[in-house]
């Protein structure tokens, strides 16, 4: 689960000056009334007895063979040094107690998370991909970041992840349990990005043997490979080395259409592709006729492009995707 975090040494560091300051400052208190107290060699008190007395004395040690004497020495103990005793303690062992404290309020948070988590996404692989499909889950549809779940073997990925405030999970998803600690039996959606095909359709085959219901999208390099993943169970596939090829052969002689094609792809400003229900007003009409610019209408689970026969008239039911253009104040809703 997301977290703020600290750096175990600098905790460490910070805990150690913490205790090193309490015991001086015991250290000088006791050398100041050093007369207060008795020695059992009867010599008097020097400052390595000070220090001597202080770090058994705060340890709760305590040998006895230094020991306050007089009232005012007496009184100094229990209200000066018996507190810095505490201190001291609480310094020392703060720090394994925060450690099983962390855990237990981790684990139980994680816990919460998954008896209450569904409908959320998960994605494996946070490279490049999986990161553009994150930013567009967060811009678009406006997902809570802890209905997002990244699963990665790259530390550092995961902590980008993280700081994002999406949930995160270390493991390799072509793990069976990996993916259950993910949750993805009850995701709605799990988006397939890793760098290499072959670990794309391996993650694939389990996570649809997990998800039966789940709707799986995967990523691939090369189109060979397509009927792969849509034998391993992937809805859609998306292959980002032609994708990205059929672009840069389109800038070269028509470069608007590709800064037309990016804007519909980026969901933070200008045109951005969407997809709504159909109004009770808009039922037995054409889609060309209507205001928005419908590109095409979504019946039954099935895709028909606007000048296909099937969408010459809405029907009850319909999804219609369009071109809608991304204002500012969309932004301030998201």
């Amino acid at each position: 689960m997301p977290e703020t975090t600290v750096s175990p040494l600098r905790s460490i560091v910070k805990r150690i000056i913490g205790a090193l300051l309490a015991l001086l400052a015991t250290v000088l208190i006791v050398y100041v009334d050093r007369g207060g107290y008795r020695d059992t060699n009867g010599d008097g008190l020097s400052f390595l007895d000070c220090l001597y007395y202080s770090t058994v004395s705060l340890s709760t040690t305590g040998y006895g063979d230094i020991a306050p004497a007089t009232d005012s020495a007496r009184l100094i103990n229990v209200l000066v040094i018996t507190p810095l005793r505490v201190l001291f303690l609480i310094v020392l062992v703060g720090t394994t107690l925060e450690v099983l404290t962390e855990r237990s309020r981790q684990a139980f948070k994680i816990q919460k998370w998954r008896s209450k988590v569904e409908d959320h996404v998960v994605v494996v692989g946070f490279g490049t991909k999986g990161r553009s499909a994150v930013n567009t889950l967060l811009g678009d549809e406006s997902l809570p970041p802890n209905h997002i779940v990244v699963v990665d073997t790259d530390q550092q990925a995961l902590d980008a992840a993280s700081a994002l405030g999406l949930v995160t999970v270390h493991g390799s998803a072509t793990r069976s349990d990996v993916l259950r600690v993910a949750g993805v039996q009850r995701a709605r959606a799990v988006v397939v990005a890793p760098n290499r095909d072959d670990t794309a359709v391996l993650v694939t085959l389990t996570a649809r043997e997990i998800a039966p219901n789940s709707h799986i999208v995967a990523s691939v390099r090369e189109a060979e490979n397509v009927h792969l993943l849509k034998q391993s169970g992937a809805n859609q596939v998306v292959v980002s080395s032609e994708t990205a090829g059929r672009l840069l052969g389109m800038a070269t002689s028509t470069p608007r259409v590709v800064d037309m094609v990016e804007d519909l792809l980026t969901p933070e400003s200008g045109l951005a592709i969407a997809e709504r229900p159909v109004e009770p007003s808009e039922v037995g009409g054409s889609p060309r006729h209507l205001s928005d610019i419908v590109l095409g209408v979504v019946r039954d689970g099935e895709l028909y492009r606007v000048d296909a026969p099937q969408a010459d008239a809405i029907e009850h039911g319909d999804r219609l995707l369009y071109v809608k253009k991304v204002t500012f104040a969309d932004k301030i809703e998201r």
